[in-house]
């Protein structure tokens, strides 16, 4: 029985190996050698340092070819809540804070792969979402529509992150 099994173990493993490309078989032989990925350090931007400061948060970090946006609301530079009781402008006021973190990176909407928008309003969002078409004109990025019970202060209807990707 021990012999079977050793000449089985042989002639299977000449099978195997019959498979596989040689020097000489004509087939190119690849062999990749991984390189440690270069460490990038992370590259902070606070759009409004004061309420940032206070709320304890970043509103976006580069990393690599790659930015994540927290999330952005209707609100002044002292962090008031703007445009109370209107989504629509409270939408245009989030996409233009948006735009301004992605400028500070040299990156547009184009860029964006992951859009994830939280509103309080979900039935208002669907009827205004054609806005959006005026903001992605290349194409859309991946993400989630949520309808959220509340968002950070109560005057906040909408609230929307991002995440930006370039191949460089």
């Amino acid at each position: 029985m021990t012999k079977e099994l050793l000449l089985a173990s042989v002639a299977l493993g000449a099978v195997v190996l019959s498979g596989c490309a040689g020097p000489d078989s004509g087939q190119a032989m690849v062999h990749q050698t991984a390189e440690p990925a270069a460490q990038e350090a992370p590259e902070y931007f606070m759009l409004r340092p004061e309420v940032e400061k206070a709320y304890g948060y970043t509103h976006a970090v580069k990393i690599g070819n790659d930015i994540k946006i927290s999330g952005a609301v209707s609100m002044d530079d002292q962090g008031v809540p703007t445009a109370a009781g209107d989504l629509e402008q409270q939408m245009k006021n989030v996409y233009s804070d948006l735009g301004k973190v992605l400028d500070h990176y040299g990156y547009t909407f184009d860029d964006v792969i992951v859009e994830n928008v939280f509103t309080t309003d979900m039935a208002g969002f669907l009827q205004l979402a054609a806005y959006r078409s005026s903001i992605y004109t290349k194409q859309y990025p991946t993400g989630s529509w949520l309808e959220v019970k509340g968002l950070a202060l109560p005057e906040f209807m909408i609230e929307i992150e991002l995440e930006a990707h370039r191949s460089e």
